[in-house]
């Protein structure tokens, strides 16, 4: 089995491959593999993504931001055309640079002439929009449009920013720097000279400055850009911003401060992002009180404010955190954003700390939130991912832009299309999350068949697997290559999976839930794991008002879902309820599992909603019905779906 591992990426100043993805911290023993460190199989389940999200997602992006006119505010800006009606809102900016990220990427995994030239050619465009003094935006300090900085609660000058910065850090780390190098350097010195001490007091409504400049920092070693991350993580939380109608100081993470906060809370995104720069500034810094705070963070909000998805955000009016054990359903916002944020966290605190349960969490989220949002053709989107849809494509359904996040259709772009640019740029890099090397060992994180060849001490580990999982619970590890002073190899065993089987050349053994410690491997040995993926209940917490009475099926990472699709004809999706007591069965990907069904009839008269305690209609029937996965539901037909589904005889 050979997938053609491309040879290693050399960055000027920096060790080869090991540096050529996301992130990279600048302190610390583990360190994420390289963009060519990985080669997935095209026809594996993230595989196939990737090939999907090069051949067409990224050309969709582009195609519609030229359509919309998100491009061509960058050419009036550089001609200094007077702007009467710009194209997109404020941070369309961020999207394009998004997009650029996304084609960086993956013209590090295999250079292709002609997405090189759309690069340079979109690049050519943004660089001359920038003014003299590094300044960079299509929507303020411009002929027609409002004076710089005049909007910081909303603007989102310094946001779009952050996402130049983590474009222009994707081609310094996959070697080259070139023309968005220069633009992203000039534009973060222009911002440590405008928000740096004695200097404006204030920061960006939206996160992602942080994260970038903690980036670029390590990506070309300017310490100031890490110092002018922390300074904007120390000045949030004091009420800096002007509060805007039905936004609260809490929307913007700016009512607390970050290292006396006990959960996220607020807009979900701009939280993840928040704590993704604040990791980066903690574990460069060496400061360990931060780190600690943000643990404890993520593991409030993981027990008590996030979906079995992974998705979180549980309010629609801000795109926001609930309060503990508020999550319902029907109203999960889950935005597909919030998941890749959700994802560069994780990712981070697992290289700070290697705690497989932030591993656990990245899976989960990859499978049901990230995997859900994309159609099998890479070019229509969930914007929201609820675990309840009521209406069958009743917010939107059509081809043009939707202007509701809302809905049961993937629509192909959406007036706040923030998701597809942010799909498209992990799907491009998802392989470096896949494994980390310390010292001599590698530990693999993410189940896909294909290549890996990581530089650890002493030389290379070179191993291909072969696995169909999430379909199947076998990964199979063969060691190609390997240092001749030896090298050690760990399994992740999810936290989800009880009875796992182990082996490889210390012998056989059954590990629980964590690290598995395969030993020191060499050249043809193999290593296997055996996951039980069959089909089990998941019951929610108590304590959650919105799901008593119902339970969830899952199978292996992936949760599964109902959709009325697969009701008998004449039966009503209001009224199925899984019984409990029978057993759920495999079925291919999927499960399959008893419903008591009814026909929707509702008595009339009085409050039909309302009444006596509740008894089971003589029409009543029984049918085995299958459950998709989640990452697959509106595929085929708009339908009404849900996760957790009512237990026959509970409130039924």
């Amino acid at each position: 089995m050979t997938f053609s591992t491309p040879a290693p990426i050399v960055v000027a100043g920096q060790p080869a491959a090991s540096s050529a993805c996301p992130v990279v911290p600048a302190k610390g023993a583990r360190r994420g593999v390289g963009i060519r460190d990985v080669s997935w199989s095209p026809q594996g389940f993230w595989g196939r993504r990737q090939r999907v999200n090069a051949q067409a997602t990224i050309a969709h992006c582009e195609s519609w931001m030229e359509r919309l006119g998100w491009l061509e505010n960058f050419d009036r800006v550089a001609r200094g055309a007077e702007t009467t009606e710009r194209a997109g809102w404020q941070f369309s900016d961020s999207e394009v640079y998004k997009m650029l990220e996304g084609i960086a990427w993956e013209l590090g995994r295999a250079d292709d002439a002609e997405l090189r030239a759309r690069y340079e050619a979109l690049v050519a465009r943004v660089a001359a929009a920038q003014d003299d003094d590094g300044y960079l935006s299509t929507a303020f300090g411009h002929p027609g449009l409002p004076p710089r900085y005049s909007d910081m609660s909303m603007g989102h000058e310094l946001y779009n920013v952050g996402h130049l910065l983590q474009a222009a850090v994707a081609r310094l780390r996959t070697g080259h720097d070139d023309l968005l190098v220069a633009v992203a350097r000039r534009a973060a010195d222009h911002v440590c000279r405008e928000f740096g001490p004695g200097s404006r007091e204030s920061l960006c409504g939206h996160p992602e400055i942080e994260v970038g400049l903690a980036e670029l920092s390590r990506a070309t070693g300017e310490q100031r850009y890490l110092e002018q991350a922390r300074i904007f993580l120390d000045r949030r939380g004091h009420g800096v911003l002007p509060v805007r109608p039905l936004l609260s100081a809490e929307y913007f993470q700016d009512d607390t401060p970050i290292r006396e906060a006990t959960a996220f809370r607020g807009h979900a995104v701009r939280a993840l992002y928040l704590a993704s720069g604040a990791v980066d500034v903690a574990v460069d810094s060496e400061d360990a009180e931060l780190l600690g705070t943000l643990e404890a963070q993520w593991a409030r909000t993981v027990e008590r404010r996030t979906y079995l998805t992974g998705g979180m955000g549980s309010r629609h009016q801000d795109e926001g955190f609930g309060e503990d054990w508020e999550l319902p359903p029907d109203r999960a916002y889950c935005e597909t954003c919030a998941g890749v944020a959700s994802t560069m966290l994780a990712w981070r605190l697992l290289l700070a700390t290697g705690d497989p349960r932030y591993a656990d969490l990245m899976e989960r989220t990859l499978y049901n939130v990230v995997a859900a949002a994309p159609d099998e053709d890479g070019t229509a989107f969930f914007y929201a991912n609820p675990l309840h849809v009521r209406v069958a494509g009743g917010e939107y359904s059509g081809g043009g832009v939707n202007h509701r996040a809302e809905g049961g259709v993937r629509a192909p772009w959406f007036d706040v299309s923030c998701c597809p640019t942010n799909v498209a740029r992990t799907f491009a890099s998802l392989h470096t999350y896949s494994a980390y090397a310390e010292g001599d060992v590698v530990s693999l994180v993410l189940y896909e068949a294909g290549e890996w060849n990581i530089a650890v001490d002493g030389g290379r580990l070179g191993f291909h697997v072969e696995t169909r999982y999430p379909d199947d619970g076998t990964v199979r590890v063969v060691i190609d290559e390997a240092p001749p002073t030896g090298a050690g190899l760990r399994l992740r065993i999810p936290s989800w999976s009880r009875g796992a089987v182990a082996a490889g050349p210390r012998g056989e053994a059954t590990p629980e839930p964590g690290w598995w410690d395969a030993g020191a491997v060499s050249v043809g040995d193999v290593v296997t794991l055996s996951l039980d993926v069959a089909p089990r209940l998941t019951w929610p917490d108590r304590r959650i008002d919105a799901m008593r009475g119902t339970v969830a099926v899952e199978r292996g990472p992936l949760v599964l879902c109902l959709e009325s699709t697969d009701l008998p004809e004449g039966a009503s999706f209001e009224d199925a309820s899984i019984l409990a007591s029978e057993p759920v069965l495999a079925e291919a990907d999927g499960a399959s599992v008893t419903l008591r069904l009814g026909d929707g009839t509702v008595a009339s008269g009085g409050l039909p909603a309302y009444g006596s305690a509740p008894s089971v209609a003589a029409t009543t029937t029984t049918a085995q019905v299958p459950l998709v996965p989640y990452h697959r539901w509106g595929e085929r037909l708009p339908s009404q779906m849900r996760v957790m589904l009512p237990v026959a005889g509970q409130n039924s």
